[in-house]
């Protein structure tokens, strides 16, 4: 009989963030007052959160390593807080830009650029990021 997958945060515990230093878990932060993380997420290392302007990350969701999240861009001043629904999956080396809903339980495939909001359940990928089921 397998393992529920959900028995590795069994002994899960928020890490200490402090703006633009490393966590335990080597993912960075800046402005983590702006960031609501909620328990039971798994982000990866190398993980850049930019949370200037808001970034909420819900319950049971997987980001992988080397991702990029910004509620800021400095290279067309868009803002807007980011918001990653319960049980999303983020596949590595994806950049989510400013302003962006992922759904409850949508996958992101790895090395996507993530511009518009996914919907919930669906399967995007790409530069720009689209849905393809």
């Amino acid at each position: 009989m397998s393992e529920d997958p959900r028995d590795r945060f069994d002994d899960w515990e928020q890490p200490e963030i402090a703006h633009g230093e490393l966590t335990e878990y080597n993912w960075v932060v800046h402005r983590p007052e702006e960031l609501q993380l909620s328990k039971y997420v798994d982000i990866g290392a190398f993980t850049v959160i930019n949370a200037h302007n808001g970034v909420t990350i819900e319950s049971g969701v997987q980001i992988g390593p080397h991702c990029d999240i910004h509620s800021k861009s400095t290279i067309d001043e868009r803002r807007g807080s980011v918001v990653i629904r319960q049980g999303a999956r983020i596949g590595s080396h994806t950049t989510i830009l400013p302003d962006v809903e992922i759904g409850t339980n949508a996958v992101v495939g790895s090395h996507s650029l993530i511009r518009e909001d996914i919907p919930a359940n669906s399967f995007v990928v790409g530069v720009p990021g689209e849905v393809v089921d």
